[in-house]
């Protein structure tokens, strides 16, 4: 009598990832949706990823979502928590000084860049009516494409009124000036702090890197017909080369390698009293988390699953440097 031996094998965890679709060169439009899309390329989780069809099941979904037996996740903060939970975990070598400064840094691209970036796809009139309203509308079915741009950009500037708008500056117009100033700010401070590495703790990214890649991606790539501030980050050369890096290194299957337009001869100071001041706000931001949280890392110390950079790509790079 022949006996066959049924052995229960362990399936791959089935991740189910909700985002914006991808345009401009890139794997998403949409800032939240990019940071987790480059999280889980770093610490090797694979995603099955579906677009957003904004159907009136998901007409107040928040994005992105990660869907895992059952269970739904939202808010990339928590999205990455959940992944480094299930061993994912991009950020296990950094040092506690370091889980610091990634929280502080993270704080900062909420507080000065976030709102600026709001501005330039949502509230700008001339970027709205002509690049951010006509792709949410191409890609909302009838009769939402009349309904989906109008309320995110209602948002955006509900955001950027209740986080910016204080006394005396009470509209839009006298805040611009403000969030675009501070936005710059950041920019500089992050590209000060990449300076010549390849991702801001070495060779290997992090979530911070995919925090930052999330914010200035969108940024560099979208054709903006008014871009003050994608005029100042092209002229970072450093911050612009990071995002070619990922791009090419992470999303070759789903973007073109094709060069960033930055200005490979700009200059800038290397260090102003404003960004001192920035700096030292960060510092002081970073020292504080590190003492109040002796247990920064307290996520599953396993050693993360690691995605390999294609060795074409990485080697290419190389040769140009």
């Amino acid at each position: 009598m022949l006996f066959i031996l049924h052995t229960n094998m362990a399936e791959p965890m089935e991740l189910q990832l909700l985002c914006w679709g991808g345009d401009w060169d890139l794997p998403s439009v949409h800032t939240d949706s990019l940071v987790v899309l480059a999280y889980a390329k770093f610490a090797g989780a694979k995603l099955a990823v579906k677009s957003v069809d904004w159907t009136w099941r998901t007409i107040t979904a928040s994005v992105p979502q990660l869907y895992y037996e059952g269970s739904t996740v939202t808010e990339p903060t928590q999205i990455l928590n959940f992944l480094r939970k299930q061993s994912f975990n991009a950020d296990y070598e950094l040092t506690a000084k370091q889980g610091a400064d990634t929280m502080a840094y993270i704080a900062l691209l909420e507080e000065k860049l976030l709102p600026a970036l709001l501005h330039t796809f949502w509230v700008d009139a001339e970027n709205y009516a002509n690049l951010t309203r006509p792709w949410f509308t191409s890609h909302s079915p009838f009769p939402l494409n009349f309904f989906v741009p109008g309320r995110q950009a209602s948002l955006a500037l509900s955001r950027i009124l209740l986080t910016k708008a204080e006394s005396p500056l009470l509209n839009i117009t006298e805040v611009e000036g403000k969030i675009y100033s501070e936005a710059k700010e950041c920019l500089n401070l992050l590209s000060h702090r990449l300076g010549n590495f390849r991702f801001f703790f070495g060779d290997t990214p992090t979530s911070l890197d995919a925090f930052v890649f999330g914010h200035i991606a969108p940024l560099i790539k979208a054709p903006l017909p008014s871009g003050q501030l994608q005029k100042h980050l092209n002229q970072l050369d450093n911050l612009c080369q990071f995002c070619n890096t990922i791009l090419k290194n992470y999303f070759t299957d789903a973007t073109t390698e094709k060069r960033l337009d930055c200005s490979p001869t700009a200059t800038h100071d290397p260090v102003d009293a404003n960004l001192q001041k920035l700096t030292q706000l960060v510092n002081k931001e970073s020292n504080l988390i590190e003492k109040m949280d002796d247990n920064l890392r307290s996520s599953p110390q396993h050693r993360p699953h690691r995605h390999e950079a294609k060795p074409s790509a990485m080697a290419s790079e190389r040769s140009s440097t």
